[in-house]
């Protein structure tokens, strides 16, 4: 792919902000604000396929992202997963997320896991006054954590990533890729109950995560916030017959940030872009996030459209076979990123197989019609197939 950063950065930021149509006041629309967008993407196709829900659904290798502290209910001892995802497919053909998980779980109570994040902006071509070459910015993220058991039915986790990000499109001696730590936590609560002649399963979960230090570009003095974020939610699981199963789940979703302040009738468009900088930079990460709850220019009203909310519904027949289906939604002033999903997998006892994929109702989804892939592998199964 050839073509201008600088466009690239716009068509990235209109992608996952602008919404498809156009608003008739320009204040109406005011999505919140951060940086290093690919924190945001799900990466998982499992999740994907179900309108992105996964703080509360069953665990599985790719807990890392959505809920850490549900690995020590995992049955397997082990798990390694390969997960892939394109982005704005449509458009370009070499921009994509690649994602790496897995776990240990360590005796019966607890587990430690990791993830590698890796966001490939494809080729870009720029010029100078002296020459023109290649570059091939990307955003990438470490993360570890440890989760633990309290009781049979209550664990909780906590996890420190580490976050990379280089857009530049020069190489000179001002500019440098930027970078920050981050910390989340996560709690989560699961046990069953009987329903009629039915043993179900229910499940919450809640993950505070992205929590850290602020960001700053090109050794520029203007930080941006980094896209901590507050996920809940619950899952149902009820059983149909000793070989088909159903279950039921959704999540609310918050970024911890503070809301851009809207311009002031007969502010210079210079002096809005001054105050908005100012009091980004006077304000601290940790201060961001209590300030998130109460900053909306259009008060409790506009608090409520900053939450994201999905639901997903999952089959499983004979632990083998799924199928999945959801709903995300977001607010038309906040993103308008509002897409129904379809999804299914196929799990043997050594590897499982998952896609997903998105449908849009709203033209500024960047994955609309997109395919997204996991490959899981079960140690345990893999032990097994090697002792036969």
């Amino acid at each position: 792919m050839k073509h201008n950063p600088r466009i690239y950065a716009a068509l990235l930021c209109v992608s996952m902000a602008l919404a498809g149509h156009a608003q008739d006041k320009l204040s109406e629309f005011n999505p919140v604000d951060h940086a290093v967008i690919s924190q945001t993407i799900a990466p998982d196709a499992r999740a994907a396929g179900m309108g992105d829900v996964g703080v509360a659904t069953d665990p599985d290798v790719n807990s890392q992202y959505w809920n850490p502290a549900k690995y020590p209910f995992c049955i397997s001892r082990a798990g390694v997963s390969l997960n892939y995802t394109p982005w704005l497919r449509q458009l370009v053909n070499d921009i994509d997320l690649a994602y790496v998980a897995g776990y240990y779980r360590i005796g019966d109570y607890s587990a430690v896991s990791g993830s590698l994040r890796y966001f490939s902006l494809g080729e870009v071509m720029t010029s100078t006054e002296e020459n023109a070459m290649s570059v091939k910015p990307y955003e990438m993220s470490i993360d570890v954590a440890y989760s633990l058991m309290l009781s049979d039915y209550f664990s909780i986790a906590a996890a420190i990533r580490w976050i990379y990000s280089d857009l530049r499109y020069d190489y000179t001696e001002e500019s440098s890729p930027a970078s920050a730590f981050a910390a989340d936590l996560a709690l989560y609560y699961n046990n069953y109950f009987t329903m009629g002649s039915r043993e179900c399963q229910i499940g919450l979960g809640m993950n505070i995560s992205n929590v850290g230090s602020k960001i700053t570009y090109y050794g520029d003095n203007r930080s941006q916030f980094l896209p901590a974020n507050l996920r809940i939610g619950a899952s149902l699981m009820v059983p149909i017959d000793e070989y088909n199963r159903f279950s039921i789940s959704a999540d609310a979703n918050k970024l911890l940030v503070p809301t851009v302040p809207l311009q002031n009738e007969g502010e210079s468009a210079t002096d809005y872009r001054n105050r908005v900088i100012e009091e980004y930079n006077d304000v601290s990460s940790i201060s961001g996030i209590f300030k998130s709850f109460g900053d909306a220019p259009g008060g409790f009203k506009e608090e409520l459209e900053e939450i994201q909310w999905s639901v997903g519904a999952e089959y499983v027949y004979h632990d083998q076979f799924s199928l999945r289906a959801g709903y995300h939604h977001e607010s038309e002033n906040k993103g308008n990123r509002k897409y129904f999903t379809v999804g299914g997998g196929f799990r043997m006892s050594v590897f499982s197989l998952d896609v997903g994929y998105v449908i849009s109702t709203a033209q500024s989804n960047p994955l609309d019609q997109t395919l997204r892939f996991s490959l899981a592998f079960d140690m345990d199964g893999i032990k097994d197939l090697f002792r036969r």
